[in-house]
C-alpha cells in the first residue's frame, strides 16, 4: 500500500470515526463531517462543525445544496416585506449584476420570492437565515507522523493557528505500539491536537488537547516566509483579517460542507465502471475489482488502464432509468448523507 492510498484510507476512517463519536463542546451539538474543504490558501483533510440542532434542522428549509456567498448575501439580508433590492441589501462591494444573478438564482430554488414591479426586482424573505454553525474543528491526517511529516506539517499548522479560522485545529495520526516522540510535540505548534487514531477498530487517544483559538478576533494571514539559512535577512509577510471576514469565510465553509460531507469521494471517481465496488468493514470505502485494492481519486478516473465502463444495458435497468450500480452506489452514499442532515 503506498502513501497516497494509506492516507485517503485514514482519512476516510477518521471522518467515520468523528461521524460516530466526536463529542461537541457543547451538549446537545450536532457533529456534521467533511472533508478536502478550507479555503484558496488552505485546504483541510478533514473538518468537523459542531452545529445548533434547532438552526441545523432549519437550515434544511434552503435544501441540500449549498448557497454561495453571492445568495448567502441576499438571502441573509433579504426583508420580511416586499422592497426593491437595492434599497433592501447592504451594497456587498461588486457589481449589482451579480446580486440580480443570485436574486434569480434563489426564486429558481424557492428560497426566495420575487416580482417585478415596472423595471424594477423586489425581493421578499421565505424563512429567515439562522447561523447553524456553532464551532469549526479541523483536523490534519498524517497517518505516518514521523519527524520529516512534522516539520512539513509545522508551517500548516502554524498559519491555521495564526488566522485562527477554524476554533480548534489537531493532527491525527495512526495508533502504533509506540509512543509519540517528544520531539514531534516539539515540533508541531503547541495549540494544535494531536490524536492517535485505530481506524480498524475506531479507538482513539489524545495524545494532546488544543488550545481553543481566538476566532472572534482579527486573525494574521500569513502570505510568505523566510526561506531560512544563514544568508537569508528577509521577513515574513503577512496580512490581518478581520472578524467580519472571518465569519463570512466560516459560513461558505458550513455551506460547502453541507452539501458535500465526507461521502462525497464517489463523485471525483467512476463509479461507472464495471468493476468499482463499495466493500464495507465498519463502513463503505470505495474498492477496485480489478486493482483487488482500495483506489485513490486521482487512480480512479478516465486515465485508467483498467477503466470499463458499464455496458449500456446495465445503465437502462428500471423505469424510468435507475441506471446500473455505479447510480445505485451514488445514490446510496447520498442517502447516507442525507440522513446526517435533519428534516431534508
Amino acid at each position: 500500500m503506498d502513501l497516497s492510498e494509506r492516507e485517503f484510507l485514514f482519512e476516510l476512517r477518521c471522518c467515520r470515526w468523528v461521524e460516530r463519536v466526536w463529542k461537541p463542546a457543547r451538549d446537545p451539538a450536532i457533529p456534521l463531517v467533511a472533508r478536502q474543504l478550507g479555503t484558496r490558501n488552505r485546504r483541510w483533510d478533514t473538518i468537523v462543525l459542531e452545529c445548533d440542532p434547532d438552526a441545523l434542522a432549519h437550515r434544511a428549509k434552503f435544501g441540500l445544496e449549498a448557497l454561495d456567498s453571492d445568495l448567502l448575501h441576499v438571502i441573509r439580508h433579504a426583508p420580511e416585506e416586499w422592497e426593491y433590492y437595492r434599497d433592501a441589501l447592504p451594497h456587498p462591494g461588486y457589481p449589482w449584476r451579480y446580486v440580480r444573478e443570485a436574486i434569480h438564482e434563489g426564486d429558481e430554488r424557492g428560497i426566495l420570492e420575487t416580482r417585478r414591479v415596472g423595471n424594477k426586482i423586489e425581493i421578499k424573505r421565505r424563512w429567515p437565515y439562522r447561523d447553524w454553525v456553532e464551532r469549526i474543528v479541523a483536523i490534519e491526517n498524517k497517518p505516518d507522523l514521523d519527524s520529516s511529516a512534522a516539520r512539513t506539517l509545522r508551517p500548516q499548522l502554524e498559519y491555521d493557528v495564526a488566522l485562527s479560522l477554524a476554533d480548534e485545529v489537531w493532527v491525527a495520526t495512526a495508533a502504533t505500539d509506540e509512543r509519540v516522540e517528544p520531539a514531534l510535540l516539539e515540533v508541531l505548534p503547541v495549540e494544535a491536537g494531536i490524536l492517535t487514531l485505530e481506524p480498524d477498530t475506531l479507538d482513539a487517544e489524545i495524545v494532546w488537547y488544543p488550545r481553543t483559538l481566538a476566532v472572534e478576533k482579527p486573525g494574521t494571514r500569513i502570505l510568505e516566509r523566510p526561506t531560512g539559512g544563514g544568508h537569508d535577512a528577509s521577513g515574513a509577510a503577512f496580512e490581518y483579517v478581520d472578524p467580519e471576514e472571518k465569519t463570512a469565510i466560516r459560513r461558505q465553509i458550513a455551506e460547502r460542507a453541507y452539501e458535500r460531507g465526507w461521502r462525497s469521494f464517489v463523485e471525483t471517481m467512476r463509479p461507472d465502471c464495471r468493476h468499482f465496488e463499495l466493500r464495507s468493514n465498519g463502513q463503505f470505502l470505495p474498492f477496485c475489482a480489478a486493482k483487488g485494492r482500495c483506489q485513490t481519486a486521482s487512480e480512479c478516473s478516465s486515465r485508467c488502464g483498467d477503466l470499463e465502463p458499464e455496458p449500456p444495458a446495465w445503465r437502462m435497468r428500471g423505469w424510468p432509468l435507475e441506471g446500473g450500480p455505479g447510480k445505485r452506489l451514488k445514490q446510496l452514499l447520498a442517502d447516507r448523507r442525507r440522513r446526517r442532515r435533519p428534516n431534508l
